[in-house]
């Protein structure tokens, strides 16, 4: 590869910074909405044109480079493997903020190779706040570094949970989930998964937890909250897979000890 990680980086964040101002100007016009797998998994015409036009910008500077994205414009369709170097991209993370507030929004771009991540950028485009970071050389937002987080005693944590688990029937982890919002200090809920584990490594949340993520919704995060040394993982402990979805749990490295071994780790 001709070109040094400091400038694809770079190049990365020059065109985070296009795709984020043709969002902007998309919402001057009506937006068109589909359902995807159910009724709340929206998509508008503007995840799939922004994610194209990484896609187009990524084929033309690197042609060589793989890709992996949440609408699935990518010519050769799902990815098999982490050969090589993999832009991994969600175009719009938080769609149903995006179309029902028009805030609370982000572009999240995780660039691997060989499996290792290497750049990530997470853009919340409506609070031009851009939280970034390349492997080795620290996490920051905008132009400011981010310091080494701090953790917090459990009673003391704010931890960012999709309140619908708590009451979703059909959900295995219904209770622990429940107990554990009962011995914290608070949960937050802002609709964009990209947004709140940037919020985790800025030190904003203590924790963010989910469900179920796809790997679009976390690549370029777990660049970031490495670089300050917070850590994620499935529910059970294992690494997160970056070519299937899973449950994920990201925290401060103490607090997310206690999540798991305390809450989340057992078998249902």
């Amino acid at each position: 590869m001709s070109l040094h990680w400091n400038e694809i980086e770079k190049i990365a964040k020059a065109w985070t910074i296009e795709a984020g101002e043709n969002i902007k100007k998309a919402l001057e016009n009506p937006i068109e909405v589909k359902a995807k797998s159910n009724p709340d998994d929206l998509v508008t015409q503007v995840d799939k044109e922004t994610e194209q036009f990484f896609y187009q910008k990524i084929k033309e500077t690197f042609p060589g480079h793989q890709f992996l994205g949440e609408e699935g414009v990518a010519e050769e369709g799902k990815l098999n493997s982490l050969d090589g170097t993999v832009w991994i991209i969600d175009p719009i993370d938080g769609t149903m903020n995006f179309v029902h507030q028009r805030y609370n929004f982000a572009i999240s771009v995780g660039v691997y190779h060989e499996g290792v991540g290497m750049i990530g950028i997470i853009y919340d485009v409506m609070s031009n706040e851009m939280f970034h970071a390349r492997k080795g050389e620290g996490a920051f937002l905008n132009d400011d570094e981010l310091l080494p987080v701090k953790e917090r005693p459990l009673h003391e944590a704010v931890i960012g949970v999709n309140g619908r688990w708590l009451v979703e029937e059909r959900n295995v982890y219904q209770n622990p989930l429940r107990a554990l919002v009962r011995d914290v200090r608070s949960i937050r809920s802002y609709g964009s998964a990209a947004i709140e584990m940037a919020y985790v490594a800025a030190d904003r949340l203590d924790s963010y937890i989910s469900v179920k993520l796809s790997p679009w919704d976390y690549a370029a995060a777990l660049v970031i909250l490495n670089e300050v040394g917070c850590v994620a993982s499935s529910f059970s402990g294992e690494t997160l897979s970056l070519l299937e979805s899973g449950t994920v749990v990201t925290a401060k490295p103490q607090l997310h000890k206690e999540v798991i071994s305390l809450y989340l780790g057992e078998e249902f």
